[in-house]
């Protein structure tokens, strides 16, 4: 008779993810992904595979709850520039989550070397620019935004800065320097 499995897939690979997060890819190893997670080793390997193919399963997870999260956002009906700022401010904080993104951390560490991490984590991106693209649209039909640029280059300017952002933050607590760099991608859209 098969065992049934004693853990729930979605909460151990979100420590995984935690784990990843805050280590890196490279210097994450099986040992603590089994002490961290919570799980025997044959388990991850029988669940998830060996220990890329248990990155990558958290790098998706990780990806499609940004994306749907930027969704909720961006698709609320309020003022496009408070949605836009909002955004860029969500990317100096993490609330209870290791600093920068796990996006973006992998992005780095990984997507020169790893054609699979690059895909991911372009597609994941590409999505996001183009929830941004939608808005920058809808500002400038309203009269919101103005129509000196592309939306496609607005939305990619955007995205630039929210990674910038999510990035920096991992590497100064000089919040002045964070706030200009913040007022002016923002002054961009005045």
């Amino acid at each position: 008779m098969a065992r049934s499995k004693e853990f729930e897939v979605n909460e151990v690979l979100d420590k995984a993810i935690q784990l990843f997060w805050t280590q890196g890819y490279e210097k994450t190893s099986m040992n603590e992904l089994v002490s961290f997670m919570g799980i025997h080793r044959r388990s991850i390997y029988d669940t998830f595979g060996d220990k890329h193919a248990l990155f990558m399963k958290a790098l998706e997870r990780y990806g499609a709850k940004q994306a749907n999260r930027m969704k909720l956002h961006l698709e609320t009906q309020r003022p496009v520039k408070a949605l836009i700022r909002e955004l860029l401010e969500s990317a100096l904080t993490n609330e209870g989550e290791p600093l920068g993104c796990f996006l973006v951390n992998s992005g780095v560490e990984l997507g020169v070397l790893d054609e699979e991490v690059a895909s991911l984590v372009n597609g994941s991106y590409d999505y996001m620019e183009k929830l941004l693209m939608n808005v920058v649209i809808k500002g400038q039909q309203s009269g919101e935004l103005k129509t000196d640029f592309e939306p496609e280059a607005v939305s990619q300017y955007l995205m630039n800065a929210w990674r910038g952002l999510r990035t920096l933050v991992k590497t100064t607590t000089d919040q002045q320097k964070l706030n200009h760099i913040f007022d002016m991608t923002m002054s961009v859209l005045d």
